[in-house]
């Protein structure tokens, strides 16, 4: 009887359900508090709801699933047949979702790899699609995480904030940096970079800094066989453009993703994020 590995990621990988379905993989919600209401990502609150809460300065914070929540997924994934699980999860520097799905693992039926891709969003996406395609092919535990642990060292994330006000009250940028970018009036360029977020680049205005966005995920792909992400908050048009121009010039595009994230990362970033994610096959 062949092995079965089932994927469990979760919600910040901002996979789209077709996707989801179509590779059986298994995605678990992060929550979003507006003021005093706990909505799960995906299921209760849009990313356009959000953006306005953000717009008009409600509070907006984000937690991650429960161990109890992981748990479940690992038990279902048994009850469906699975011999073993690999839960891919955003960066643990963002957020405590992989010390839960460490804590849930411990005590799951069938053994469970718990992997930290260092990654969010369509990086992360990225990840849990290349350890799906492995297992589906037969791979083993093993084979899975490797694919997917090969797939986070080959994949690049660049991205575009109005501002850094978000990142910093989140705690996700030093406020140093935030500061000094206020101070200079300039347009920040971002990049993940072993888990955490960094300046790249400053550049003075907007219309420069997605330019030079476009510019970076050229450069990294070079004539490679790549996958290519944007997605955005709340700015569709900015997001449609930089597909298009990537389009046209990438000469070993394979698969080009459009979307908007969701509210967990929305929240971290604000309104009018334009991020490139660039991933070698």
């Amino acid at each position: 009887m062949c092995s079965h590995v089932a994927i469990v990621t979760d919600s910040t990988a901002y996979l789209p359900p077709a996707a989801l379905a179509e590779h059986g993989i298994n995605s678990v919600p992060l929550t979003v508090v507006l003021g005093d209401e706990a909505l799960e990502e995906g299921t209760e609150i849009s990313a356009r709801s959000l953006a306005e809460a953000l717009r008009k300065r409600r509070p907006v914070t984000t937690s991650r699933p429960s161990p109890a929540t992981f748990a479940e997924a690992y038990r279902a994934a048994a009850e469906e047949g699975a011999d073993g699980v690999v839960s891919l999860h955003l960066s643990a520097e963002f957020s405590g979702t992989y010390d839960a799905a460490v804590l849930a693992a411990r005590e799951a039926p069938i053994p469970v790899r718990v992997v930290d891709t260092q990654m969010v969003a369509m990086a992360l996406g990225f990840c849990a699609l290349a350890a799906a395609d492995t297992a589906r092919t037969g791979g083993t535990l093993d084979d899975a995480v490797a694919a997917a642990e090969k797939r986070a060292a080959q994949t690049s994330a660049y991205f575009y904030v109005d501002t850094l006000d978000y990142l910093r009250r989140g705690g996700r940028i030093g406020a140093a940096q935030a500061l000094l970018g206020s101070a200079l009036a300039v347009k920040p360029l971002l990049e993940l970079s072993e888990g955490r977020i960094g300046m790249l680049e400053k550049v003075r205005t907007a219309s420069k800094a997605l330019a030079r966005l476009e510019e970076l995920v050229v450069e990294k792909a070079g004539d490679a066989r790549v996958d290519v992400a944007v997605q955005h908050l709340a700015a569709p048009e900015r997001a449609e453009q930089l597909a298009d121009k990537l389009s046209g010039r990438l000469r070993g595009l394979a698969d080009l993703h459009v979307s908007e994230v969701g509210a967990v990362i929305g929240a971290h970033t604000g309104p009018g994020l334009l991020a490139a994610v660039v991933s070698l096959r």
